[in-house]
């Protein structure tokens, strides 16, 4: 096997570091996903929970995967192989690795939704429309949905073949900033339109009675997810971090930065939504592609604006796949000695070929049911459900207790910075951060197979 240590690429700058990890844990979970869940979990009281649970579980992960990952300058699997060899613990990279593969299969199948409704936008969005109908026509067609999947497809393995530097880098420091223009220019819409301050207010102004045991569950859920934690993305960019960048910084930069981004979602979102609809905030995943399409029917030059939200998905949606599909090329690039660029097209076409049968799940495969889930939605149960929260939980167990909370503050505080990982950590990742990852894990399952 070859030398990954000499060979291996490094990102050039700290903003391209930041950038990229920031680009994998903003997404779908951010533009598509947090404002759905903040709505049906009562506004600003979840958002007030959510950022505590970030701060507590989401950062100490984020620490312990970044730390993992410039330690041994391997992917997730060659990083558990290198701190406890001998042992089965590389199968937790095992794990991380496999679930980026599932997840990157379906996800790039709502990723072309994305891509289509650009074009759909530009078509024109008019109040008489059956948003619904449009919708369900779209995801109920064969051809259509699985065209739009490969040009995703395509896309991201564009990005990666072309390596850390060339591709990774230099597609994040133009994407990410285009997102987040296009993000503020939503949010200037959204605040300016009459009856806004609604919507601000569901958003901003908590209502604690709101609070119940499933708030607490769901923002906790949401903070972990919502960080691309648990699926070795993040050990796997880490490991492409040099000696000299300090680990405490730099997670709280990215995790700063997802925030940020989640946050402002929801302040382009609520404001409309209560400005021109009479629809609950509280209307679930179908706040996308059916709500928001009729929203921007009703607004001033609604089309543009459509256009530029659905532009604004795809591009949040394109940096996480990045580094969904980077996870499985680094592992057959690092440990089966495969040349990246032949690694990212074989690797690429055969997540494009399991992620067939969610697009068809919504059509030929349509009387499909696992635990009352279609196909789209029993790949994401079981990547979301068990995987994850058991990747996460099992890195933290092993940075805690195998690795030792100590080394790992040592490695992570080897630069000096503003924030210093001290005895607060060891007490998060040893204690709060199982606990919680467990608590969720075990609930989430059991309301599903009650």
């Amino acid at each position: 096997m070859k030398n990954d240590l000499q060979k291996r690429e490094n990102w050039t700058t700290r903003l391209g570091f930041i950038l990229a990890a920031a680009g994998s844990a903003v997404g779908l979970g951010n533009i598509w996903r947090f404002p759905y869940v903040t709505g049906t979990n009562g506004g600003a009281a979840f958002l007030f929970i959510y950022l505590i649970a970030i701060i507590l579980i989401g950062y100490p992960l984020m620490v312990t995967e970044m730390t993992l990952g410039r330690k041994t300058q391997r992917n997730p699997v060659g990083a558990f192989k290198a701190l406890a060899p001998n042992t089965p613990w590389w199968l937790v990279g095992g794990l991380g690795v496999l679930t980026g593969f599932v997840i990157l299969s379906y996800y790039s199948v709502v990723a072309g939704w994305s891509l289509a409704y650009i074009f759909k936008a530009l078509g024109g969005f008019v109040p008489e429309m059956a948003f619904g109908e449009v919708f369900t026509d779209h995801i109920t067609g064969v051809g259509v949905p699985i065209f739009w999947h490969a040009v995703f497809m395509a896309l991201t393995i564009g990005v990666i073949s072309a390596g850390v530097v060339k591709g990774i880098q230099r597609a994040v420091k133009t994407l990410m900033p285009i997102l987040f223009i296009l993000l503020v220019v939503l949010i200037i819409r959204s605040l300016t339109l009459d009856g806004a301050s609604e919507g601000l207010r569901f958003y901003l102004s908590p209502d604690f009675s709101e609070i119940t045991a499933q708030t607490f569950m769901d923002a906790i859920a949401q903070a972990f997810f919502t960080l691309s934690l648990g699926m070795g993305a993040i050990i796997t960019y880490g490991s492409y971090l040099s000696e000299d960048a300090n680990i405490g910084d730099n997670a709280a930069y990215v995790v700063g930065l997802d925030t940020l981004i989640a946050v402002m979602a929801g302040l382009a979102m609520f404001p409309a939504l209560f400005a021109l609809t009479d629809v609950s905030p509280d209307a679930g995943p179908g706040l996308t592609f059916i709500t928001l399409p009729a929203v921007f029917a009703e607004m001033p030059l609604g089309s543009f604006f459509g256009f530029i939200f659905f532009v604004l998905l795809s591009i949040a949606a394109l940096t996480s796949a990045i580094s969904l599909l980077e996870v499985v090329v680094a592992w057959a690039v690092d440990e089966k000695d495969i040349e990246r660029k032949k690694a990212s097209i074989i690797v690429g076409i055969i997540i494009f070929i399991v992620g067939i049968p969610p697009v068809l799940g919504y059509s030929a495969w349509s009387d499909f049911s696992f635990l009352g889930f279609d196909v789209l939605d029993t790949y994401d149960w079981i990547a979301n459900s068990i995987f994850l929260p058991l990747g996460g939980l099992l890195t933290a167990v092993f940075a805690g207790y195998v690795w030792k909370a100590r080394n790992l503050a040592d490695e992570a505080n080897k630069v000096g910075g503003v924030i210093n990982i001290g005895e607060w950590y060891g007490f998060l990742v040893k204690i709060v951060v199982p606990i919680a990852i467990a608590v969720v894990m075990v609930v989430t399952i059991a309301q599903t197979l009650m």
